[in-house]
């Protein structure tokens, strides 16, 4: 087991613990992070930018509206559905001042997803973005929810502006379906109401629930991870001590192109950059490169949160290359694994050291970083401060230092548990209170952590275990790969045998013979891929991550040619 690793050992990185209790909740901290830092910027979108102080107000005032609504109490559910905008911060910390529990909603999910999470959740408040409101409208009669506010894309900017960018999203792009929703209230006019209530402070209890945090689904069905107010405060207690040798406070301009309704841009965004009072450039549609670059180019920033298929995508634009990095000293990775190609790439394309991180929903999420300074490439650090980790085999016995296991984590910032789930709760959560990851990982003896892979991302040859991972770190190295994944497919010999899926760069001219080759002179003989498949795109989460399952599902996608076979 290790733990406090950082004590002591480097003067740039956090110490062995963290206070978890010097605020009472997530509130307490907004209040006090938004006197301190009332004249800096908070968040930055569509041209408009919100200070810290004007961020209070506006959550104060859709506080007050929440706390008028008829039917609606504290430890209610409202569930935000919102991608990158201004009103995502003013409708979560709203929601979080008037004692509601957030429910952190994909807007990418189709009527079946949400149905799922409105009922399971049992949410009686919705804010969604009106290019949604179709759907709502589809599954509203089915769900608890009583209240519905609809908001535009340009609702929080100025007068003028917002009338055109709100046409320009209707009209023009013609993004915004037909929908029929007349008991829906628009989000402008919630907090036109909210200015003429009282708003009346609500103190959380350390242990009530802030987040509601779906997982992503990988593994079956969504179930809502039940976040406290102490657990989230404690992360971003342990994400400042992490990034205090490198960010200032009050004073760095952070870009945030993974959506905050994801539990890492959450934590990182709206509750560790708030608490140290920096700037988070919003970026609403990260697919748009171009528009991206087009943000980017107006800003000095300091620091760039993202995760592994971003930043390869990022590295080949050229629109990207050209931009200013002479401000970047700080660059977090996580979501999945981060390829050391990639790593190299982004490294000498901005000259800005990668950063990786590990985290899952069920701890807040982050669990270990590397050390400012101290940066080890394909580890993902040492625990964060007040954080335990050990490894241990199939009968729950910790292994040695060297040898791989399931990873196990302890500290205060790991969930209640699942929402009204008690039997998922106890697979993944002990008596002690510890986390069973369900990855494979290994500590080395001076206590740096690396993933081998997902347990359920294993693949068995021949009674050999081969960790797609480290296939895919090999694959992302041969010139040519744009994106990549390795999964297990039945073999009548072997049990499992590989196959890869491969993205090739245009113009590339990659072949299944320079795959074949180049894995065959990089890996021992049962960890070479049997299949190769290319194709024109791999399924992604709503962050880009890569999902094995459904390739092992055999979901279509868009394939560049024919499959291949190896020999």
């Amino acid at each position: 087991m290790i733990e406090n690793f950082w004590k002591d050992k480097y003067s740039a990185g956090p110490v062995g613990e963290i206070d978890p209790d010097p605020y009472p909740n997530i509130p307490a901290v907004l209040k006090a992070s938004c006197q301190r830092f009332a004249d800096r910027p908070a968040f930055s979108n569509l041209g408009r930018t919100l200070s810290y102080g004007e961020l209070y107000e506006l959550s104060g005032t859709f506080a007050a509206f929440l706390q008028g609504l008829e039917g609606v109490q504290e430890g209610d559910r409202i569930a935000v559905q919102l991608p990158n905008l201004l009103q995502y911060p003013v409708a979560v910390f709203g929601a979080l001042r008037a004692g509601l529990v957030v429910v952190n909603t994909n807007p990418l999910y189709t009527a079946r997803e949400m149905l799922h999470q409105f009922n399971d959740s049992g949410a009686k408040v919705l804010v969604c973005l009106a290019n949604k409101a179709h759907l709502v409208e589809e599954v509203l009669p089915r769900t608890g929810i009583r209240h519905v506010l609809v908001t535009e894309v340009g609702d929080l900017l100025p007068p003028f502006r917002r009338v055109l960018v709100n046409a320009v999203v209707r009209h023009l792009k013609r993004m915004v379906p037909a929908y029929h929703l007349p008991q829906a209230l628009k989000f402008t006019e919630a907090l036109s109401r909210g200015r003429e209530r009282t708003l009346r402070e609500v103190a959380a209890a350390p242990d009530d629930i802030a987040v509601l945090q779906y997982t992503g689904g990988t593994t079956g069905t969504p179930k809502g991870a039940m976040l406290t107010q102490r657990n989230l405060v404690a992360n971003m207690l342990q994400c400042r001590a992490l990034v205090a040798g490198v960010l200032g406070e009050g004073c760095e301009t952070l870009v945030a192109p993974l959506p905050l309704y994801h539990i890492y841009a959450f934590t990182l965004h709206c509750m560790a950059m708030m608490l140290i009072g920096n700037h988070n450039l919003l970026i609403t549609d990260p697919r748009d490169l171009p528009g991206m670059v087009r943000v980017l180019r107006k800003w000095r920033f300091s620091g760039f949160v993202g995760l592994n298929t971003l930043f390869a995508a990022l590295c080949h634009d050229e629109g990207f290359r050209c931009l200013d990095f002479s401000a970047l000293k700080l660059t977090l990775s996580g979501g999945m694994a981060l390829q050391q190609a990639t790593a190299e790439c982004w490294k000498g394309l901005t000259g800005c050291e990668v950063l990786e991180g590990y985290g899952l929903t069920e701890a807040s999420p982050v669990v270990s970083g590397n050390p400012y300074g101290h940066i080890r490439p394909g580890t993902i650090g040492m625990p964060l401060a007040s954080t335990l980790c050990k490894v241990v085999d199939e009968q729950g016995r910790e292994v040695p230092s060297g040898s791989s296991g399931e990873l196990w984590v302890k500290g205060p910032q790991v969930m209640k548990g699942y929402w009204q789930n008690p039997g998922a709760t106890a697979e993944v959560l002990d008596a002690d209170g510890w986390l069973r990851t369900g990855d494979i990982a290994v500590i080395e003896p001076d206590g740096y952590l690396r993933i081998v892979d997902r347990k359920k991302d294993m693949i068995l040859v021949s009674g050999f275990n081969v960790y797609p991972n480290e296939l895919e770190e090999v694959l992302a190295a041969l010139p040519g790969v744009l994106q990549c994944a390795a999964i297990g497919v039945p073999d009548e010999r072997t049990g499992e045998a590989i196959k890869l899926f491969v993205v090739p760069r245009p113009g590339s001219g990659l072949t299944e013979e320079r795959v074949l080759r180049h894995m065959h002179d990089n890996l021992t003989g049962y960890k070479r891929p049997k299949h190769v498949e290319f194709r024109d795109r791999l399924p992604t989460s709503n962050v880009g991550k890569i999902l094995r399952r459904e390739l092992r599902d055999g979901a279509p996608g868009q394939a560049a040619g024919v499959e291949h076979a190896g020999s």
